[in-house]
């Protein structure tokens, strides 16, 4: 079975057990600090970032997110992300890297670092100029998730897809921080409303940091 060395606010990570449940792939959690450098966990990832597997049978260690994304895709038939024929696929991996890249760098980490780093880890004071610029553009981001929704089924496309699991980790754990504004964004809500009631997002829905508890719609799967 897969080790999976996650930390519960890592957007990385929430993508891969999104996955790894939609595609029936048993797993268990291994609970990293990402502020803990801790040298054991450098060992098995050298960049010292979450996510990072193992399967000790396979004597296997993987890490990062689209890396791991990637193998399971490829050695796990069962309900494909990457689908479709070679332009949807194309699409899909053009919308993982926007929200791996964009919205992680925009919004879920200035968010987690203000919002967690700061005040929980460091015993600082958050910078309320760049809670405003995160949350400014989150609706900005958001504006384009509606945009996508209002002419597609899903993000990508017609069916679900490894896109509709990345932005969906990266919005729950922003709205974890309570960094998301709800308010004109209908489409996008109604969306992730739907991937939060799957059985694969519950686990996401029960995670809870020391120091840091979420809004009370978090969990709350038609809010």
């Amino acid at each position: 079975m897969w080790r999976l060395h996650h930390f519960a606010l890592c957007p990385f990570s929430r993508k891969l057990r999104l996955l790894m449940s939609e595609k029936g792939v048993p797993y268990t959690l291994e609970p990293e600090n990402p502020w803990a450098l801790r040298e054991e966990f450098y060992l098995i990832n050298p960049a010292g970032r979450t996510p990072a597997m193992r399967h000790e049978d396979k004597d296997l260690v993987l890490a990062d997110s689209r890396a791991i994304a990637e193998y399971l895709e490829e050695t796990v038939e069962k309900n494909p992300m990457i689908n479709g024929p070679a332009a949807n696929k194309a699409e899909i991996r053009r919308l993982v890297a926007l929200f791996d890249e964009n919205f992680w760098g925009d919004v879920t980490a200035p968010l987690l670092t203000e919002r967690y780093a700061k005040r929980v880890v460091l015993r600082q004071t958050p910078d309320s100029r760049a809670l405003r610029d995160a949350m400014r553009l989150a609706d900005q981001h958001l504006d384009y998730c509606d945009y996508l929704i209002d002419h597609r089924r899903w993000l990508a496309g017609a069916t679900m897809s490894l896109a509709d699991l990345t932005a969906a980790a990266q919005i729950s754990v922003v709205d974890y921080l309570g960094g998301i504004d709800w308010r004109g964004h209908e489409s996008t809500r109604g969306w992730y409303s739907v991937l939060k009631s799957r059985p694969s997002f519950q686990p996401l829905l029960s995670d809870r940091v020391d120091g840091a508890l979420p809004p009370r719609h978090y969990a709350d799967v038609n809010a």
